[in-house]
């Protein structure tokens, strides 16, 4: 699971980089908004920890600027977004869930809540409990590396269940030929659109129609749920 983590405390911000990292998640670690941004738009992450007070503005325009976006359809759909902030007054912790945060955590805490809030958001949001991740028949068990359809088991090259997993982990958000290129087949820059659509179509056929759906001009998804009508 990639996470970006907001937070412009050193201090606090490497012992959360530090503990998620530990539990085998990869942390992108920004201190701005500006650079929180930039991240966002350049990698895209899988949940998102967002400080409130940051040197450059306020949390709350971040989350706001990517609730709008999910009202538009773009791929911040779903986003999980876990608030960590000093600000423990009743209507603080109202702004920031009524503004689109799905939990607020507030500072000081504990880091074992922190991990479990985490794990909790993640199930939620991907039915991913930090070892398995199931959709619609569809399950990938991380620790092991398998990847079974209706309890069968299908074997997958490398390649295949890293871009199988890539989309699991962000199923209902559509990923770009460039980021499934970048980051599940590394070493393809030359005929990467080509190797894309081969390993993609070797994909479908071991899973089966019905998981990964093309958006033309776009990428791929996997929806949670059946779109009704889509091819």
């Amino acid at each position: 699971m990639k996470i970006l983590l907001i937070e412009d405390d050193l201090d606090l911000g490497n012992g959360v980089r530090i503990a998620l990292t530990e539990q085998g998640m990869d942390v992108v670690w920004v201190r701005t908004l500006d650079d929180a941004s930039r991240s966002l738009d350049s990698d895209g992450c899988d949940l998102v920890l967002l400080d409130l007070g940051l040197p450059d503005g306020d949390g709350l325009q971040l989350l706001a600027r990517l609730r709008r976006n999910r009202a538009q359809g773009d791929a911040a759909v779903g986003l999980p977004v876990l608030i960590l902030s000093a600000r423990d007054s009743v209507n603080d912790r109202l702004s920031g869930l009524d503004g689109g945060a799905d939990d607020y955590l507030v500072k000081p805490f504990v880091l074992a809540e922190l991990l479990s809030r985490v794990r909790a958001l993640a199930r939620r949001s991907y039915g991913f409990d930090g070892e398995t991740i199931e959709i619609r028949g569809l399950s990938l068990h991380a620790p092991t590396r398998r990847v079974s359809v209706g309890g069968r088991a299908t074997d997958l090259t490398a390649s295949e269940y890293a871009l199988l997993k890539m989309l699991m982990m962000r199923a209902d958000r559509v990923l770009t030929r460039r980021v499934l290129e970048e980051q599940t087949l590394p070493g393809s820059q030359t005929n990467a659109s080509n190797s894309l659509d081969v390993h993609m179509a070797n994909l479908r056929r071991k899973i089966g129609d019905g998981y990964i759906r093309t958006v033309r001009g776009v990428g791929y998804v996997i929806d949670l749920q059946v779109p009704g009508g889509a091819p």
